[in-house]
């Protein structure tokens, strides 16, 4: 009964106000002008934005140690893997552009309306742990390229890590488009570093090419698929989907079939052209590690500080090593950014409690700041490593509570109307989201219970 009045009531983008609910981030809810009468290209750049800000989860530093591991230790092969999870998330993150469209809710918000309070009120503990946990990881990876780039403790970089909160409070003031043009110029210099570093590594572009190509043997070979099932789990960010169905809503356009067509066509392909790049930047890491570490023998470098240091003396000049420093430094403040509005997003979804983003982020903030603080204090630069999969365990875990409402949101003409998925994008959304789910599950045994 309530999906039919708000589907009723929103139809003409007036809804909120005559359903007694709030939109989705209010204080930028439709504030991006589309202009109704222009060219195909003007209606896409008013649209490109929050496609560059749901691809910083895909390139955030808990991914860099599943593609260094799967360069050093089996140079291309795993590219396939690469490839099909960036696919995953193009189809994953339109459906989550078009959930926030069509409805004009966000994902937590359609969750609060479909499930009964307890069970909402479970979704939004588990999300609220795997935003924790992808801050955890900004906060150790931000403090390890500090560390490297300058020579600072790694205890102190994690502190002053957890002072950009200032950043994030002072560009939401300024209004969204500042935001997303910051996030957007750290994408282009992680790019920038990596296609620096794919010239200087100078890999076999046959092999490179090879390496695109399913192969039988991530199947049968225990470790590589190890790696494989690291690098599908840890690519769609659970919390990139609440995100997206938000921030697709700071453009105003027209609220008709028509408008909202138009307006899913613009915002797929900006979330696609972004995650076109955030699949580069993936790939480029695993092509240095296979061209740098695994040609020269050196296998099984996971971790961030050796890859570090022992790019100077393989490529032959220290800009190598400062180049991936600076792109780790970017890549880390980028994620920084946009969990903070995911925070906000799921608060104001699930639980209708609005709270300043300056406390919203302190909040999340202290969450992930003690115990990295702790493991920092007590053992150092391993302790930092370990934290930081655990907390891509974490989101392994929560992944699917993410997945599954949204296929069978976007799949439900009660909800979607004639928006809803078609038969065959159906099944392949419900094939990616059952085979995601069964993966994470994998890959939570072979790390937890070393299964193998």
């Amino acid at each position: 009964m309530i999906e039919k009045e708000l589907a009723a009531t929103i139809a003409d983008g007036e809804g909120w106000r005559r359903a007694g609910g709030q939109p989705s981030l209010a204080e930028v809810h439709r504030s991006l002008h589309v202009p109704k009468k222009a060219s195909w290209l003007r209606k896409l750049l008013a649209f490109m934005g929050p496609g560059y800000l749901v691809a910083v989860g895909y390139m955030d530093p808990g991914n860099w140690a599943t593609d260094l591991a799967g360069g050093s230790l089996f140079g291309y092969t795993l590219l396939s893997v690469v490839l099909l999870s960036n696919l995953i998330a193009m189809l994953l993150q339109s459906l989550s552009a078009k959930l926030g469209i069509v409805t004009g809710r966000d994902l937590a918000q359609a969750c609060r309306d479909h499930y009964s309070k307890p069970v909402s009120l479970m979704l939004w503990v588990l999300c609220e742990l795997a935003i924790a946990a992808c801050d955890l990881a900004e906060l150790i990876g931000t403090a390890i390229a500090l560390n490297l780039l300058f020579g600072l403790p790694l205890l102190w970089g994690v502190i002053l890590t957890s002072l950009d909160v200032m950043i994030v409070l002072l560009l939401q003031n300024k209004g969204f488009r500042y935001m997303e043009a910051l996030v957007i110029t750290l994408i282009g210099t992680i790019g920038g570093c990596f296609l620096i570093e794919l010239i200087w590594a100078q890999p076999i572009m046959a092999d490179v090419m090879k390496g695109f190509i399913p192969s039988g043997e991530i199947v049968t070979n225990p470790a590589m698929l190890y790696i494989a099932i690291g690098i599908l789990g840890a690519t769609v960010m659970p919390h990139n989907l609440y995100l997206h169905s938000s921030i697709v809503q700071t453009r105003s356009f027209e609220q008709t079939p028509a408008g909202k067509k138009e307006a899913i066509h613009f915002a797929t392909i900006d979330s696609t052209i972004a995650l076109g790049l955030a699949l580069f930047i993936n790939a480029a890491i695993l092509i240095v590690a296979g061209a740098v570490f695994h040609s020269s023998g050196n296998t099984g470098i996971a971790d961030i500080g050796d890859a570090y240091h022992l790019m100077t003396p393989l490529m032959g000049g220290a800009a190598a090593s400062v180049l991936f420093g600076i792109a780790l430094l970017a890549a880390g403040q980028n994620s920084t950014l946009t969990g903070t509005l995911a925070g906000q997003i799921v608060m104001e979804g699930f639980l209708g409690l609005t709270m300043k983003p300056w406390l919203r982020r302190l909040i999340t903030r202290l969450i992930a700041l003690v115990p990295a603080v702790i493991v920092t204090a007590l053992y150092g630069e391993k302790g930092t490593t370990d934290l930081l999969i655990l907390s891509q365990v974490i989101l392994s875990l929560q992944l699917s509570f993410a997945v599954f409402p949204l296929v069978k949101f976007t799949s439900d003409p009660a909800k979607m109307g004639e928006f809803a998925n078609k038969t065959f994008i159906k099944l392949l959304s419900w094939f990616c989201a059952a085979l995601i789910a069964v993966l994470n599950l994998y890959l939570l045994g072979m790390t937890v219970w070393g299964w193998f």
